[in-house]
This record gives structure tokens, C-alpha cells and sequence, in this order.
């Protein structure tokens, strides 16, 4: 009798490893005979779950700033822009001098009135920007030469911001151009570090508590534009680990992520080659935050260094369940292995650690090693404002760098949702949201194959352009 079943049991198991394997085949047909663009249009089209790690002041396009400050003299806003230097640095004060040199950075009506004439004289309404001025100011805002890297983006792209994330209303409609953009991508969730109302001011210059803040973004989100993008959104609020004061900015933000069910972690944030945001100088304060309070989740920049170190596994310490970026966890093989199958996620951030420098070429980076040593991690944006980039285009080099298989493909979209920090039932609806949209794709793609992308309009910006000659059909 063993004879008899043996054959069979083999002959339908070898049958249903052809199927599943056929099944597969599609991607990697299409991958084989796509064009670039086409391969792009694909992903553009193509279900997405969430975005776990963005700077929402980093993310907003130099155009969407641009329209909604302008859109500001409604509330009473004005913004100005450097366009020249007029040798006044003599008459300020020691502390401004560092950026006197800078042009281009955008300043408020209020900052605006507290020079004197000659500073005055430096600066322009942001509204007559023509020409040149106006094309350079949008380019201020972003990473878009070879020649500029991470101290460029550090330094002085958010300086170039000045005053325009201090003011609330500004956020919230930049925050709302923001999630109809990831709509039309095909996400279902996304997590962004927003600003909340520390220096935060009305036109009048009265101070915004960060409660009214956080109201203001929630009341333009629930807009009815912003809840047809079907985009699930929670926020997160971060510090800048370097500062003197550090700890007691951890203190208050930590207090207001517990009073907030919507602000759903605290993150660490700036670059890590200053030493002085070391992971556990925060040790202490984050102990005795946790005796106080309950339900706070941490998802904290590690490793975001060429050097290699134990910032990871000291962030870990910290009680961070996310890692954003974790380049350098390479380096330490005990960390990495430990991390094997969870339960932290990697927040992979492709196009940020190329032009930032942490990776020369995406040969050295370590994504593929995390990816299939069954560390879980997941694609985001990170600045993508900055970029010039979309959450496509993370997944364009992803599977036009390390040939990702498409079931790596779905991986990471659903570590993206699973590892969110939106509530567990929430959670499960996303989850099933996307099984179900991903299964759609797939049988309409396998039934139409490349056809499918004929009426598919990606958006290609700057990055896409520049490195792997994805132009918008205007500038081919």
C-alpha cells in the first residue's frame, strides 16, 4: 500500500509546487522583458501598504510650499526670501551669523520686522520670486546636485525652511497635500514625525500651544479631500538628540505622546556623527519616563553612521521596536543576528542613504543581507520632499538593484503595516485591505499583462529623473 500512495502523494506535491511556481513566473517575465519606465508605471500602479518613516516637514514638495505659503495671506501670513547679500552681517547679533551667507532662506512677515534696513534690503516677498529666484528657491529646498550631500541637507536645506514650519496652518495643509500624494500611490497608512508647536505662532505672533497644533492638523485630515484618499494616519513626534536640553525635550514630548491616542511614538532624530546624541544618554530619562507612563512606543534613528558602532543594539536598549535605517548594523553580526525574524523592524530608507552618502552605490548596501536574513524591515521615504522622490521610486530601486522576487515585493509592504503602531484592530483591517487589493492587482495584471499600465500616469520628480533617466514626458 505505501507503494501504491507514495507516487502520488509525490506527483500532486511536485504538481503543486509547478502551480505556485507558474504562478510566480509573471513578475519575473515581466521584470525580464519591462522597460525602465514601464517597470516604474507598474510599481506606481501597484498596492502599497504604509510609510513608517518620513519627516513631515522633509516630505513636502519645494512647489507644495511654495503654493500653500503664498495661499497663507488669507490667514494673515507674509514670507519673504533672501535673494542677496548686502554685507550686513556687522550689524547682528553673533549667534545669526553662521547662516548670514545663506541665500534663499524664507523668513515671516514677524521675523521680517525685526531686522533692520539693510537686512531688509536683503529679502524679497516670497510672491515676486520670477525667473531664476524662484527656480533657486524651489532648489533650496531640496538635494538635486551631485556636488550636494549630507552636509548640505543637514546644514542648510532646513535652515533654507526658516520660518516656514512655524506656522500651523501651513503644516496642516502641506500635511494634507501629503497624504492625497500617498493615495494616489496606493498606500493605506503612513506614520509621519510632525511638527507641533514648539516656536509655533499665529500671524499676530501669539504662541500655539502644541495641543492646538495637533487639533489643527486632525481637523484638516478629516477634511473630505483628505479622508477620499483612504490614507490611515498617525503621527509621531521627535527631538533633536544633540541638544544641551535634550532630555527635557524626551520629558515633555514623551508626556504628550501619552495624552495623545493619535501621536503614537516618540523618535530620535538629527545626524549621529555628533556624538553628543549618543543612544544611551537618554537611558536614564527614558526609565524613569517608563515608572510614570505607559503605552508610549519608540521608533528611533540607529545606525545611521559610516563608522561602525553599537548605536543600534544600544537604541534597542533604549526600548525602540523600530530602527530607522540601521546602515551600520552590518557591522555588528551579534545585533544582526538577534534580530533575525523580529520582533524589531528596520525602517529602510533607499534613495536617503545614497544621497546622504552613507552608501556610495547600492552595492554597499545592506538592505538585500537584512532582506533575506529574515530581519524584518520595510521600505519609506524618509525626506522625500528633499529627494525629490516618491515611495515608488523606493521600491524602483529596490527591485531595479536587488531583483527582488514578488513575493519580497508584498513582504514589505505588509511589514509596513504590520509593524505599525496603529491599533491592533485597525491593524488587522489594514492588513485584509491589502491582501485584497494586492490579490486584485495580481489577477487583472496576469489577465491584461503591460496593457494594464496604458492609462497609468506615474509621477516621476527629480530623483527618478537624475539617476536613472525616468523623465516627466514634458523634459524627455
Amino acid at each position: 500500500m505505501k507503494k501504491i500512495t507514495k507516487g502520488p502523494v509525490l506527483i500532486a506535491c511536485f504538481c503543486l509546487f509547478s502551480s505556485v511556481h507558474a504562478a510566480a513566473d509573471w513578475f519575473e517575465d515581466f521584470k525580464d522583458s519591462a522597460s525602465p519606465a514601464e517597470l516604474h508605471a507598474f510599481l506606481y500602479a501597484m498596492p502599497k501598504g504604509g510609510d513608517l518613516h518620513l519627516h513631515l516637514s522633509g516630505s513636502i514638495l519645494s512647489e507644495w510650499f511654495y503654493e500653500h505659503a503664498l495661499a497663507q495671506k488669507a490667514r494673515g501670513y507674509s514670507y519673504y526670501a533672501k535673494v542677496r547679500i548686502e554685507n550686513c552681517a556687522s550689524g547682528i547679533d553673533s549667534a545669526d551669523r553662521t547662516n548670514y551667507l545663506l541665500l534663499y532662506k524664507t523668513i515671516d512677515h514677524l521675523s521680517y520686522a525685526e531686522l533692520g534696513e539693510c537686512q531688509r534690503n536683503e529679502y524679497e516677498p516670497l510672491e515676486s520670486l520670477t525667473g531664476i529666484d524662484k527656480e533657486r528657491w524651489l532648489d533650496g529646498l531640496r538635494l538635486d546636485e551631485p556636488f550636494e550631500g549630507r552636509n548640505e541637507f543637514f546644514e542648510r536645506n532646513w535652515a533654507r525652511m526658516g520660518d516656514l514650519s512655524r506656522n500651523p496652518y501651513l503644516v496642516a495643509d502641506v500635511f494634507a497635500e501629503h497624504v492625497l500624494a500617498m493615495g494616489e500611490e496606493g498606500l493605506l497608512y503612513m506614520e509621519p514625525q510632525v511638527p507641533i508647536g514648539f516656536g509655533m505662532v499665529r500671524s499676530d505672533g501669539e504662541a500655539v500651544h502644541p495641543d492646538e497644533a495637533v487639533a489643527l492638523y486632525r481637523a484638516r485630515l478629516a477634511q473630505p479631500d483628505v479622508r477620499k484618499a483612504g490614507v490611515t494616519v498617525r503621527m509621531q513626534v521627535s527631538l533633536l538628540r544633540f541638544l544641551p536640553q535634550a532630555e527635557e525635550a524626551l520629558k515633555l514630548l514623551y508626556r504628550f505622546a501619552h495624552k495623545h491616542d493619535d501621536v503614537v511614538a516618540v523618535n530620535m532624530v538629527g545626524r549621529e556623527d555628533n556624538d553628543k546624541g549618543y543612544p544611551l544618554r537618554f537611558l536614564p530619562t527614558l526609565r524613569e519616563l517608563r515608572r510614570q507612563y505607559s503605552g508610549v512606543r519608540l521608533s528611533i534613528h540607529a545606525g545611521e553612521v559610516d563608522e561602525p558602532n553599537h548605536h543600534v543594539r544600544d537604541t534597542l536598549l533604549l526600548g525602540a521596536e523600530r530602527i530607522g535605517h540601521g546602515v551600520n548594523l552590518i557591522t555588528d553580526p551579534e545585533t544582526l543576528t538577534a534580530m533575525r525574524y523580529g520582533p524589531y523592524l528596520v525602517e529602510i530608507n533607499l534613495v536617503s542613504n545614497l544621497l546622504l552618502e552613507y552608501v556610495s552605490d547600492y552595492s554597499q548596501h545592506p538592505f538585500p543581507e537584512y532582506l533575506r536574513l529574515g530581519v524584518p524591515v520595510a521600505l519609506s521615504t524618509d525626506d522625500r520632499g528633499m529627494w525629490d522622490s516618491t515611495m515608488t521610486d523606493e521600491f524602483f530601486v529596490a527591485v531595479t538593484e536587488f531583483d527582488l522576487s514578488w513575493q519580497e515585493v508584498k513582504t514589505l509592504s505588509r511589514n509596513s503595516l504590520a509593524y505599525g503602531f496603529v491599533e491592533e484592530d485597525v491593524k488587522r483591517g489594514l492588513l485584509a485591505e491589502y491582501d485584497t487589493r494586492i490579490r486584485d492587482f495580481e489577477r487583472r495584471f496576469q489577465r491584461k499583462g503591460a496593457d494594464m499600465l496604458s492609462d497609468v500616469a506615474p509621477l516621476r520628480l527629480g530623483f527618478i529623473c537624475r539617476y536613472y533617466q525616468l523623465c516627466p514626458e514634458e523634459n524627455q
